[in-house]
């Protein structure tokens, strides 16, 4: 699968262990930064990922911020990207399989090395389950091409 990822500063560690971690599992890891402790803005980061995923360039994308919020935020104001902020596994498998969430979003100082790593193994390997769900993420695109359902 090939995936972007990109963090702020306080998402910097845990993006470091996710690219090494999903890189071992076979995956196509693009880092769009940053690649330094330096502070930076949060959207800046957001969005390439998130435009890369809406483009097709990217099967997915993987957000860290210092909570996921702010990514989370960010994200979302990209057509075609459904971001989901995870802090569980079960919560990474059902925003793929219910949502077709397509960029995780995670908070370094809110979930700890081990589990963040098993949320993006559930959400990069989780599938869309379709059906019913499928109606309601189509009405979420409709929302956002005319502004409601």
């Amino acid at each position: 699968m090939k995936l972007a990822i990109a963090s702020d500063h306080a998402g910097l560690a845990l993006k470091a262990s996710l690219v090494d971690h999903l890189r071992a599992k076979g995956h196509d890891v693009d880092d769009l930064g940053p690649h330094a402790a330096d502070s930076v803005d949060y959207p800046s980061f957001a969005v390439p990922v998130a435009q890369g995923v809406a483009s097709g360039r990217f099967d997915r994308g993987i957000l860290i911020c210092g909570t996921g919020m702010g990514m989370s935020i960010a994200a979302n104001k990209v057509r075609g990207v459904r971001a989901a902020l995870c802090t569980s596994e079960l919560v990474a498998r059902m925003s793929r399989a219910h949502n077709d969430a397509n960029v995780l979003c995670l908070g370094e100082r809110i979930t700890g090395g081990g589990l963040a790593l098993a949320i993006a193994d559930a959400f990069v390997d989780g599938p869309f389950e379709g059906g019913r769900h499928q109606r309601r993420v189509d009405l979420i695109h409709t929302i956002e091409t005319t502004g409601g359902c």
